[in-house]
């Protein structure tokens, strides 16, 4: 993970003032860095029984989609509302500035289905424990949490299942 940790790039106040911003499109440009976090995760999950990805927009697809690809199972978008075509369920939750809602297809998951959320940082928590309260609306089980990176500081990790959750670099 040295490549990966070496080609992400902080940009000072942004998206405002106060915040750095881990910025991992520099990793994206990289193919065999990339590559590094999809076997990575390839290999954490592969014993695990795995039946579908689920990416949370719009980062976590660029994660989550070869990685079910990888795996050769489905790939699950979860996306802002208003972005999905067919039947849908949402959850809405607090952000640290307001509220957001997010959504997935009703016919995404089935139940019992054993699944990895994915997403490129886990900050605050929120967004990743409302996806996973999606996931069980549809009666699917949640075995992972799974990031590229982890602000610790934030302690995010708290407000998600105790032990379900994996990342590959934390600051």
């Amino acid at each position: 993970m040295d490549r990966v940790r070496g080609l992400i790039r902080d940009v000072p106040d942004f998206p405002m003032k106060g915040i750095v911003f881990k910025d991992i499109t520099p990793v994206l440009k990289d193919p065999k860095a990339l590559g590094e976090i999809i076997d990575r995760f390839d290999r954490m999950y592969k014993d695990k029984k795995i039946d579908a990805i689920v990416g949370i927009e719009s980062r976590g697809f660029i994660i989550g989609a070869p990685l079910a690809l990888s795996m050769g199972i489905p790939f699950v978008p979860i996306r802002k509302v208003g972005k999905l075509p067919y039947d849908k369920i949402r959850v809405s939750y607090k952000l640290e500035y307001g509220e957001a809602t997010i959504e997935i297809h009703t016919d995404a998951l089935e139940k019992g289905q054993r699944v990895v959320i994915v997403d490129d940082l886990l900050a605050t928590g929120g967004t990743t424990a409302a996806s996973i309260e999606l996931v069980e609306k549809l009666g699917a089980e949640v075995v992972s949490c799974a990031f590229v990176i982890e602000l610790g500081f934030l302690h995010g990790r708290a407000k998600l299942p105790e032990g379900k959750v994996d990342s590959l670099i934390t600051y």
